[in-house]
């Protein structure tokens, strides 16, 4: 894995990887970011076709920002200028074979593709449950968008007039809204056996 030098470098690993790049974003005041770098290196090794980059947060300053990025670690996968991940925490390198392949441009695994749904992932950064939804979802390579409704004070207010209720995670799938991790309702809504 190359880290990025500088903001003039990440420019130019952009231009040069305009149709799939993996950033990792690093603190080494982190213990689970040290722990990250080492299952992204060995996700690196197994993979070596995908373009994987490092940014230091103490170090270079800002790029965090371009990719609304809290808290390290934090794995960020861009497709034709878009993001198509973001993956917060610690996870191990299958995880990340499992999840990146399916969206690398040259991978030819094939993978199940679920009906296109719109699906909006309320959360909060400290919540577990909001955590396992996130993973249950990337784990079955869907496609959805998170709410951190700790910033973003009209989605909160939002979700408790539909709910009634202040709980995360909530999940709205096509206009119904899930409050919890439930995965029964989850598969009912997206057909998935």
């Amino acid at each position: 894995m190359e880290w990025i030098k500088n903001n003039e470098h990440f420019e130019e690993i952009q231009k040069s990887h305009q149709d799939f790049l993996i950033l990792f974003f690093f603190g080494n005041f982190s213990s689970s970011a040290k722990r990250a770098l080492e299952e992204i290196e060995n996700f690196n090794k197994e993979n070596k076709e995908m373009p994987v980059y490092g940014i230091d947060v103490e170090k270079i300053k800002g790029i965090h920002k371009l990719f609304e990025v809290v808290s390290v670690p934090t794995v960020v996968a861009i497709k034709n200028g878009e993001i198509i991940q973001k993956i917060e925490g610690v996870e191990n390198s299958q995880f990340y074979t499992r999840i990146f392949s399916a969206a690398h441009p040259s991978s030819h695994k094939k993978s199940e593709k679920v009906a296109s749904h719109r699906i909006i992932v309320y959360t909060t950064p400290t919540c577990p449950a909001c955590r396992s939804v996130k993973t249950y979802f990337r784990t079955r390579n869907i496609n959805f968008r998170e709410v951190d409704v700790s910033q973003d004070s009209n989605s909160a207010q939002m979700l408790v007039k539909r709910s009634g209720q202040m709980a995360v995670p909530q999940i709205d799938i096509d206009g119904h809204l899930i409050v919890g991790f439930d995965s029964v309702k989850i598969n009912k809504l997206l057909s998935i056996n």
